[in-house]
């Protein structure tokens, strides 16, 4: 996986069947033309084996079949799926471009980390369904022979989301959804809620919804305006600490760059037509910053606290077994931080976070921030949900993108879903149709009621 930034060649005309070049040969064509043209050279020269006068290992490949632009857990679990499905074996070449090798400004590192099976959308349920059952049984999908098991410290808690009397109805029609999807969700009374958790104050509550994880799930199969269509004929990937630019021809390109995949769609000319048209549609992702805030309380929740959804929208889970918890929340419209920076406004916390944290739970009152951070959202702007599968004119370039906080825990089943689409040309085990980049242009937004 590289560390870059990149530029893309655009060309017209339809894509071609099959993961070949657009030169017409395949990948492993040009590697043999290659091979023999060293041999040429090296039967000229004097001396023994062939030695290239410069080293050019940090340099990505000239050809991809597919290149993954975003190497946070979006683009790898792309990537996985690709390899994992393709036949016959070693068949794609997949080449990930990341620009921050050390993950330290990266979402997926900068999350809380919750996972949930609470949404509106059937999709959703379905999606996050799978991804927790990936996440249990890890090993079974990612382990290495002779090495040891993997330990992602997957420790779910449950969800619980706490509705006032003006949301109870929406909630219980959510967790119809939900039950019909396999999830396990129970509706609680605030007399109930108050003896499974007596550490809450029900005030303001009409009803909650507890979700947990479940053991198994279950998943059913689905299976006028002139436009120009085009076609991503190569990537140029700049190296890192040079102003050198590598092309790498490829047939497809992923865009799971997550906050900055707007600005990746641009530079393949998406969004940029006569407004109103399909060629004027943008991909509505942008960077929005959240703030993540750690504290302690000695005599906080205890070991089965699950990860708890004030109706306000403030939340707050346990973290590890020391009296630690993580939490925070959104800000309105008004409130959005500058995103240029990732600094901390510790004020938010004490205007806007703590008093709804100490009036849920009365022991906040005396906790302690130790720390905070802050990370980015691939923000949608549209309807808050997932982009993901082609572009209707851009024919190669696939979306995973646009997640607006779910991202991390629909990542395996997302990953899963473009793999299906890129490889079988159609979505296989959910179909995802409803969250197709067209939707933009026809203004047919995922009505999800459940976003944090």
């Amino acid at each position: 996986m590289l560390r870059s930034a990149l530029l893309l060649g655009l060309g017209r005309g339809p894509l071609g069947r099959g993961l070949s070049t657009h030169r017409g040969g395949s990948t492993l064509d040009w590697e043999r033309k290659v091979s023999e043209i060293k041999k040429k050279i090296q039967s000229i020269l004097p001396g023994g084996a062939w030695d290239p006068l410069y080293n050019t290992s940090y340099l990505p490949p000239e050809h991809a079949d597919v290149v993954i632009v975003g190497g946070g857990v979006l683009g790898l679990s792309v990537a996985y799926w690709l390899k994992k499905l393709e036949k016959p074996r070693g068949a794609i070449r997949v080449l990930v471009v990341e620009r921050d090798h050390t993950y330290s400004r990266a979402s997926t590192v900068l999350s809380v980390g919750g996972i949930r099976q609470q949404f509106s959308v059937p999709e959703n349920v379905q999606l996050s369904l799978f991804s927790v059952d990936f996440l249990r049984n890890i090993n079974e999908y990612l382990a290495v022979v002779d090495d040891p098991p993997l330990d992602i410290q997957f420790n779910p808690s449950g969800y619980l989301l706490l509705a006032s009397e003006k949301g109870a109805a929406i909630m219980e029609n959510n967790v119809k959804v939900q039950r019909q999807e396999g999830a396990k969700v129970c509706l609680m009374s605030p007399e109930q809620l108050r003896n499974k958790f007596p550490w809450i104050n029900t005030e303001g509550v009409a009803l909650a919804s507890y979700g947990f994880v479940s053991s198994s799930h279950h998943m059913e199969t689905m299976s006028g305006e002139e436009v120009n269509l085009k076609r991503i004929h190569e990537v140029h990937v700049k190296i890192d600490q040079s102003l050198e630019y590598q092309p790498v021809e490829c047939a497809i390109v992923i865009n799971a760059a997550g906050a900055w995949s707007g600005q990746v769609a641009e530079l393949a000319g998406i969004g940029k037509g006569p407004p109103g048209t399909l060629q004027g549609t943008k991909l509505p992702v942008e960077l929005r910053k959240r703030y993540v805030y750690l504290w302690h309380c000695p005599q906080g929740p205890g070991l089965e606290t699950p990860f708890v959804i004030d109706p306000s929208g403030t939340y707050f889970r346990r973290e590890g077994l020391g009296q630690n918890y993580l939490g925070g929340c959104s800000p309105t419209e008004e409130e959005e931080p500058d995103p240029g920076n990732l600094e901390v406004d510790h004020d938010f916390f004490q205007d806007k976070v703590w008093p709804t944290l100490a009036q849920r739970v009365p022991a906040f009152e005396s906790l302690k921030v130790r720390s905070a951070w802050a990370g980015y959202y691939d923000y949608n702007t549209f309807d808050q949900n997932g982009v993901v599968g082609p572009h209707p004119l851009v024919l190669n370039m696939y979306f995973a993108t646009g997640f607006s906080g779910h991202g991390l825990q629909q990542a395996p089943a997302v990953g899963r879903a473009v793999a299906e689409m890129v490889l079988e040309g159609h979505f296989k085990t959910i179909n995802l149709s409803s969250f197709l980049f067209s939707r933009f242009y026809l203004g047919e937004k995922v009505q999800e009621r459940n976003i944090i």
